[in-house]
């Protein structure tokens, strides 16, 4: 899952160290065509697959530490924490691939003959250690310490002599902190419990439920106060209504693909069949008939599954089209080598759809996948424009990297491009017409410049 720092909690809370000294498995009969030990392409991870149960090793130059564990469900299926990957094989005996199901894309999977060395013993859990395997983790994994001018040498320089056997976790924590807080990088945290560390482009703010409700008030009360059929679906997530008048236009707000469903602990599967029961209700054919029109408004969108974002956008087009590709960082000595480039498509649902005109509301709180659900429409066949302040500048799906004394660290490894190789990481995906959002002198004149602009250039 993809999540902005504020909106995480309840997961933070759900990690663990994972210190355990692992039993090598090389030697394991393999019952399938998966079953053995693989090293993923990027991710510093290695995978063994046996009798069932899938197990991720997170490794660096000077660590190795469990990582998620699943259990098989079916054919090539694992489930973990609410979610499923699927694991197949490739064109030959050395090669597989797993994909999650709330993410989008593939991992390659290049088979080993053993586990690293460091997998079969005991990590030491010593500040120092931890502090290592923290600054390690990203020094082979972070893309953009270039772009943020930071040099992560310096930084262990800095930081490391601070270090000690004596040091409290409160302090080590403390230390982290300091070191990643020059990326300004939403996807970035320091984690010991549930106490987390992490900050977002300076002069944006990462969502959170106040935000939310505060601006879901806001609008409800300026922007489609008196509109009919306006609906919320998905536990409140997403919101619906046909604009007054004779305008023929539609507004659809979406703050967040996740938490579709109030329960604790519900599935992936569960909460898309949510967002499928609400697309349902929205796109009919009887009103996909006579809009002329929509507002997609994902101004306060804190992120969640990117998959959920691509099956929103399956209801927006008649034309399968890329909505962007997808890298992974894979190579620990060189921030500029990745993966090779994966396309992702936009497929046209099997359902009721809506082709015509679109404009998107972003803002410096539309973070993770309310940017690539906002990239996934660049390239939309049909007019789309984009009205309001650029995104938050986050794409990559969220590292958890465990350290031997049970904190985490978070940060990205992925990058999403453009048709023409363009990302958008850092300086967020910039509007076409730009326009106050969510401004203090907005609320305080109940006015909303971006809604009102949508609604003129939507003809309206």
């Amino acid at each position: 899952m993809r999540i902005a720092i504020s909106t995480a909690a309840a997961l933070a809370l759900a990690l663990t160290g994972g210190t355990s000294a692992p039993t090598a498995l090389a030697a394991t009969p393999r019952t399938s065509a998966v079953d053995g030990l693989w090293r993923m392409d990027g991710y510093g991870t290695v995978v063994a697959v046996d009798h069932g149960r899938y197990q991720e090793y997170q490794t660096t130059a000077v660590s190795c530490l469990k990582g998620d564990t699943a259990r098989q469900t079916g054919p090539g299926t694992y489930a973990v924490d609410g979610d499923f990957l699927t694991v197949r094989p490739g064109a030959d005996r050395n090669h597989a691939s797993v994909a999650t199901a709330s993410s989008v894309g593939h991992k390659q999977l290049h088979r080993i003959r053993s586990l690293p060395a460091d997998c079969t013993r005991q990590m030491p859990k010593d500040p120092l250690t931890s502090f290592d395997v923290f600054w390690q983790s990203f020094k082979e994994n972070y893309p953009f310490f270039t772009a943020k001018g930071v040099d992560w040498r310096a930084v262990r320089k800095q930081y490391r002599p601070q270090v000690h056997a004596d040091t409290t976790r409160s302090q080590l924590f403390d230390i982290f902190s300091k070191m990643v807080r020059p990326l300004h990088d939403a996807h970035v945290a320091v984690q010991d419990g549930g106490r987390i560390f992490g900050e977002g482009r300076p002069g944006t703010e990462v969502p959170d439920g106040q935000l939310d409700a505060r601006t879901k008030k806001f609008i409800v009360t300026h922007d489609v106060a008196g509109a009919p059929h306006r609906q919320d679906f998905a536990n409140g997530r997403i919101t619906y209504a046909d604009l007054p008048g004779d305008s023929h236009l539609g507004y659809l707000r979406v703050s967040g693909f996740s938490g579709y469903l109030p329960a604790e602990g519900a599935t992936y599967a569960s909460q898309l069949a949510e967002l499928d029961k609400a697309l349902g209700a929205i796109f009919t054919k009887a009103r996909t008939g006579h809009l002329r029109g929509l507002i997609i408004d994902v101004r306060i969108n804190g992120g969640g599954s990117d998959a959920m974002g691509l099956r929103i956008t399956s209801r927006l087009t008649d034309t399968p089209y890329l909505a962007y590709s997808k890298r992974a960082r894979n190579d620990p000595g060189n921030a500029g080598r990745f993966t090779r480039p994966e396309p992702i498509t936009v497929v046209p649902a099997a359902a009721s759809r809506y082709s015509g005109p679109v404009a998107v509301l972003t803002g410096g709180s539309t973070v993770s996948a309310g940017e690539t659900f906002t990239q996934a429409l660049i390239d939309r066949p049909g007019r789309t424009i984009r009205i309001g302040e650029p995104t938050q500048g986050v794409f990559s799906d969220i590292m958890t990297r465990h350290l031997p004394n049970g904190m985490a660290a978070w940060l990205p490894n992925e990058e999403f491009l453009t048709h023409s190789g363009h990302t958008f990481d850092g300086t967020g995906i910039p509007p076409q017409v730009r326009v106050p959002v969510f401004t203090e002198k907005e609320f305080a004149e109940g006015r909303d410049s971006g809604f009102k602009a949508a609604v003129r250039m939507l003809g309206g």
